[in-house]
């Protein structure tokens, strides 16, 4: 089938106002929790998007915390993203679950985390997780797999018989949305959209063409 020709009916229930919380905080956090509870892949998996000197750039990481400050996902600050992020800290977050039919994209600010926040979560990695991030210089070129191999084996020497400490180019990014929007997929492509904007010390939500 060819990429023109291909459609989908989106049989879901749709999504109303008042099926909104007030908080897109907690709104995010139950759709999250929906999707580990039915097993969905990688459901804290995110897009992040940057934008600096005005060329576009998108991955895919995973969110290691939510709370009332914003989104965090941890890196290289070496690498191509963190370098982005310094020259222009505005970014945008997708989240989605297709099996259900949802989105939530988010646009807010990036900072970095302080050195406890970085060490503590460090600390929490699997050893293999944490060898990894001293042997790979990310974004950089390399000649092929077996640079990483061999970097993977140096570390492992050198850190035998010890705890791995974080390395000193390594640590996190919080997001401090400004923005949030939730989209969920219906019939006949006339979906839900509804957008979160600050308000005094709260939100006010507007729904959206879709």
């Amino acid at each position: 089938m060819s990429l023109r020709d291909r459609r989908v009916d989106y049989e879901t229930p749709g999504l109303d106002i008042g099926d909104l919380d007030p908080d897109p905080l907690v709104q995010w956090q139950n759709w999250y929790e929906s999707a580990v509870a039915r097993d969905a892949p990688e459901p804290n998996a995110m897009h992040v998007a940057t934008a600096a000197n005005g060329v576009p750039a998108s991955r895919v990481v995973l969110a290691r915390g939510a709370d009332e400050r914003g989104i965090v996902f941890f890196t290289s600050y070496d690498s191509a993203k963190s370098r982005e992020i310094r020259v222009e800290p505005r970014v945008a977050i997708t989240f989605v679950w297709l099996d259900v039919l949802q989105q939530v994209r988010i646009l807010g600010v990036a900072e970095t985390l302080s050195d406890k926040e970085n060490d503590d979560y460090f600390a929490s990695r699997p050893r293999k997780s944490q060898i990894s991030a001293w042997a790979s210089p990310q974004s950089e070129e390399i000649a092929d797999r077996e640079f990483l191999i061999e970097s993977s084996m140096r570390f492992e020497e050198e850190f035998d018989g010890r705890e791995v400490s974080r390395p000193p180019n390594w640590g996190g990014w919080l997001v401090r949305p400004q923005q949030w929007e939730f989209w969920q997929g219906a019939r006949n492509r006339l979906h839900d959209r509804f957008v979160y904007r600050p308000s005094g010390s709260g939100w006010t939500i507007t729904r959206l063409a879709p």
